[in-house]
């Protein structure tokens, strides 16, 4: 089994990506191989609404001039997604929310192709606004027909100087419980 968590951060060794391997920690140690994909500073840009993902039903998008396909293709050989981003402006980052319009138009196109998929979000906040981040990232994973898991609190760490995240004892809590949590919800998909 695999997980694949988009880091939607300028920052890629940031908040984000430290809250991240905070979860892979406990799928590692449940057998779950992991891979994080930061998007960084040369995110794709939104969806054009062309429609030809849904003329072509190839599982990819008519753009080809960045890595979204590799980030699709990605998404669609892992048994869970997990989507991860800082808080700006109160949402995701403009990477991450071109990733849920593009990932999310192709999915459309091609019957769901997340569908039954463990999904997670992450989302790394200096203060306020985490709630709204979160939800953009749940509304995906809804939406695509995937599974979505929880934990024990919102899935977010508080941080705001890069590693200052790693002092938010509550968050990393959060994190370590998440990565339980998915893996129980993967393993029991393959019972």
């Amino acid at each position: 089994m695999k997980v694949v968590a988009i880091n939607g951060s300028a920052r890629i060794n940031g908040n984000t990506a430290l809250l991240v391997e905070s979860v892979f920690g406990q799928l590692n140690q449940e057998g779950i191989s992991t891979e994080i994909i930061s998007l960084g500073a040369n995110a794709p840009k939104g969806c054009s609404a062309c429609y030809r993902c849904f003329e072509s039903q190839n599982q990819a998008c008519s753009m080809t001039n960045d890595a979204m396909n590799e980030l699709i293709g990605k998404m669609l050989s892992a048994d869970g997604i997990i989507l991860a981003s800082p808080t700006y402006f109160a949402d995701v980052s403009a990477g991450m929310k071109a990733l849920i319009e593009r990932a999310g138009m192709v999915a459309r196109a091609n019957k769901n192709m997340f569908r039954h998929k463990v999904g997670a979000g992450i989302v790394a906040v200096r203060r306020g606004g985490a709630i709204h981040t979160f939800d953009s990232m749940n509304h995906f994973f809804l939406i695509s027909e995937m599974i979505v898991v929880g934990s024990i609190y919102w899935n977010l760490g508080i941080g705001r100087t890069p590693g200052e995240v790693m002092t938010d004892e509550e968050g990393i809590r959060t994190m370590a419980n998440l990565g339980q949590n998915m893996a129980w919800a993967m393993k029991r998909l393959v019972e």
